[in-house]
């Protein structure tokens, strides 16, 4: 029953919430943040104290780190040993942190990110500053608790006689707090310091006229002072960190890129071996070598360039894809009276007073009592040597130490501990030098109680003893900041011309999607061969493009892709290409109707135009165009429901828009009158049309050009007629003028609808699979009520469903 007694009834719940919070308040108060006061975690303390305590100090040779480990964990830090000796690597690592706090022997790690030797084999003693933290520790100016197993005491904190939170910085992840807190220049966070103390008024930008930003160990680029003031003011910010480089160039006329300060906590060997990925893989082009150059003499990576490379792009390259460049983000928590806050730079310079106040305090009230014991030996001892003969008297007719002791006190008034002093004199001070010896210890005592007190008693004075310790401190320890800061975030700019070797090749795209790329050499090899497809499809587009062009590929959807060209495959021309869905997901059924291709977005007088099937027609800037991101299709116009896009061309603005509706009206109209506008708006009706009728096709006309315009219809029949003096120019939205002649049974609908020239091939499709080709020059120009002349027989052969240009040698592309 008595067993039964000590089960408790509770739900799971309960428990892991209960044991949950003990476990986090654990972690957050005892493990992963730091104390504001002294900058330092408990294992971080708890190591340095065990190094002080066993003598392990700057002024002493250096001694085994496994006999320390060992100190500690035996002592106050009852976990792993790997943990403790990691913690104690990073303190020595001057590439971590801004002023170490220990001095290693041997291999402790590197910017590589190579592991430390073993503990076994490294040595370590306390550095020079760690000194100043634990400067007056055992004049009680710190609360003291017990350790683990009771058997000895270690301190809460440090006396910290400099602010090294900010100077060291720190970083942790505990149970719902994180902290990162960058490192900063020592005699900038002192001048600070005694600013504010001065003036605790002052603001957080009166801070900043000191305090310029971060100073990391291993310098770097800080950009965004919008960044660190915020930080500054909230506890959180962003800025941007870059690596130090220098562009040189060498006797050759060749250019290289040095790299001599990393960004903060950047893997040297991962960056290098990233960069040379890059240059392998052809993202960065103009890179001949990435090579690693550091010796003991410092840090140096070089970036060898090929002739008439552009270092700055390059440069920018490697800045927005590695870690050349990274963002840092502030976040400075710290425990704060017993509680994990965010701090800005005055809070925790704030914090730091405080704490000071208070160690400078307790100093002196441990140094004041002191003073005052030893004034009251030193008076006995004064009193006792007036009356020497007296006292030797009395001491020689007692019977022991603490009769004589006895007797002293009711003899001559002497108190318990100045009769001690006294009976425990040696004989050679009884001297008459000793007693001016005295007299002086006497008048110093006095001179130091008066000065103790005054401490205790003036702020003033308080302050004015920290601001002269800090003030030693910087005199001592500081040095010259290492990062530079620079108030904007530079934007990165990357010319395509870096990422992509500038080369021409042909670029070719059938209706059914099919796109690729081909050296020039490959389609010379094979241009007696038409581009290689499959049976029922036909070649769209085929032209010689840049590596560095656009191709902009428009669906019946009313959307875009976006390729670069030198995204696009390199396939041989005997091959078929890949599809534009591997390149950018489209749908099913979702058809391809032209491809534009653009080397200048910014070009003047472009404008991309579209015409619907149901009679709309839409006029937007080229430049509209160009994407940032491209993994998907992109709006090219916005569609009404059932309506699909038939036609996309590039104009300058001063082309006319010519139409052909499937029951055999034209109409003409200067393209300005369809207004600019942007990219996902719907466009303007072009054309009025009759129920049942509907866009058949489009062109555009440049005035003056010598291009008839074909048509083809249904039925099988093809005609040829020029524009001017048969379509005029009239405006938008109209019904147009008939350009076939009407008849009332079996009439002709439009079928086809093309610009000419006199040496063009036409392909003429039907829906029974057959394909017809006529030339340009064997069809005779006709007027519009002319239904031209049959070519094919509609019942046999079927209905004409399509026509397309036959692509020549020359690579011509019709719009």
């Amino acid at each position: 029953m008595a067993e039964r007694e000590k089960l408790l009834n509770r739900t799971l719940e309960e428990v892991m919430g209960d044991r949950f919070g003990i476990y986090s308040k654990y972690i957050i108060q005892e493990r992963a943040l730091p104390d504001v006061r002294d900058g330092l975690k408990p294992v971080q303390r708890r190591i340095l104290y065990a190094m002080l305590r066993d003598g392990n100090t700057n002024d002493k040779p250096f001694r085994k780190s496994a006999k320390t480990v060992g100190n500690v964990i035996g002592n106050y830090h009852p976990h792993g040993d790997s943990s403790v000796y990691e913690a104690m690597v990073r303190m020595s690592q001057d590439w971590k942190v801004r002023m170490p706090l220990i001095e290693m022997h041997g291999n402790n790690g590197s910017l590589d990110g190579d592991p430390p030797a073993a503990m076994r084999y490294t040595e370590a003693r306390l550095s020079k500053i760690s000194a100043e933290l634990l400067r007056d520790i055992d004049a009680k100016t710190v609360d003291f608790v017990l350790n683990f197993d009771d058997t000895t005491e270690e301190p809460t904190v440090f006396p910290s006689k400099f602010p090294n939170l900010l100077v060291n910085g720190s970083t942790g992840i505990s149970a719902g707090y994180a902290t990162e807190i960058p490192p900063h220049c020592l005699s900038e966070i002192v001048d600070a310091t005694i600013l504010l103390m001065e003036h605790p008024d002052a603001t957080v930008d009166d801070l900043m006229t000191y305090v310029k930003g971060p100073d990391f160990p291993t310098g770097g680029i800080v950009q965004g002072l919008d960044g660190i003031k915020k930080a500054y003011k909230t506890g959180k910010g962003k800025i941007v960190l870059r690596a130090r480089t220098e562009i040189e160039t060498l006797r050759t006329g060749r250019q290289q890129i040095i790299i001599n300060e990393l960004p903060y906590e950047v893997n040297k060997a991962l960056l290098v071996k990233k960069m040379d990925e890059l240059r392998l893989d052809h993202k960065v082009e103009g890179v001949a070598e990435v090579r690693d150059e550091t010796d003991r003499s410092g840090m140096r990576v070089i970036i060898e360039l090929k002739k008439d490379a552009d270092p700055k792009g390059i440069l920018n390259y490697y800045f927005k894809n590695t870690d050349l460049q990274i963002s840092y983000n502030f976040n400075m928590v710290a425990i704060d009276h017993k509680a994990p806050r965010q701090l800005g730079l005055k809070e925790i310079l704030e914090a730091y007073i405080e704490h000071q106040k208070d160690v400078v305090t307790r100093r002196s009230r441990f140094e004041l009592q002191k003073s005052i014991d030893r004034q009251h030996i030193v008076r006995g001892l004064i009193k006792a040597i007036s009356i020497l003969d007296e006292v030797i008297r009395v001491i020689r007719s007692s019977k022991d130490k603490k009769n004589a002791k006895q007797n002293l006190s009711d003899s001559f008034g002497f108190t318990e501990a100045q009769a001690e002093a006294i009976v425990n004199l040696q004989l050679y001070r009884l001297t008459n030098t000793d007693i001016v010896t005295l007299q002086e210890e006497e008048h110093q005592l006095d001179h130091t109680i008066a000065m103790l007190q005054g401490i205790l008693n003036s702020e003033k004075k308080l302050i004015s003893v920290i601001k002269k310790e800090l003030n030693e401190v910087r005199k001592k320890y500081a040095d010259a900041r290492r990062t530079t800061i620079e108030a904007e975030i530079q934007e990165i700019k990357i010319d395509l011309e870096v990422m992509v070797a500038s080369e021409e090749v042909m670029v070719s795209l059938t209706k059914h999607g099919y796109v690729k790329r081909s050296s020039l050499r490959s389609y010379a090899a094979s241009s007696n061969d038409s581009v290689a497809m499959k049976e029922t499809d036909h070649s769209l587009f085929q032209k010689q493009m840049n590596t560095t062009d656009t191709l902009l590929v428009f669906t019946n959807m009313g959307r875009y892709l976006y390729l670069p060209v030198h995204e696009i495959q390199d396939r041989r021309w005997k091959e078929l290409g890949q599809h534009v869905a591997s390149l950018v997901p489209i749908e099913p059924d979702e058809e391809v109707i032209a491809a534009i291709p653009v080397t200048d977005f910014e070009a003047n007088h472009q404008y991309m135009t579209f015409l619907t099937k149901l009679g709309m027609v839409k006029r937007t800037k080229l430049s509209e165009y160009q994407a940032q991101r491209r993994s998907k299709p992109l709006t090219a116009l916005k569609l009404k429901n059932g309506d699909e896009c038939i036609a996309a061309f590039l104009t300058d603005g001063f082309s006319d828009l010519i139409l052909g509706t499937y029951n055999g009206y034209g109409l003409r109209f200067a393209e300005e009158e369809a207004g600019e506008v942007g990219v996902r708006a719907a466009g303007v009706k072009a054309v009025q049309l009759k129920e049942g009728d509907y866009l058949a096709g489009a062109v555009a006309f440049t005035k003056g050009s010598d291009r008839d315009l074909f048509i083809a219809t249904d039925r099988g029949s093809v005609k040829k007629m020029a524009i001017e003096g048969q379509i005029e120019q009239t405006g938008r939205p109209r019904r147009g003028v008939q350009i076939l002649r009407e008849l009332k049974t079996r009439p002709h609908h439009i079928a086809g609808f093309s610009l000419v020239d006199q040496q063009d091939q036409i392909l003429i499709s039907t829906d029974k699979g057959k394909v017809f080709t006529v030339s340009s020059s064997d069809i005779r120009k006709s007027d519009r009520y002319n239904n031209g002349s049959f070519i094919l027989d509609q019942d046999e052969d079927g209905s004409v469903t399509e026509i397309w240009l036959a692509i020549n040698q020359e690579e011509r592309q019709d719009g």
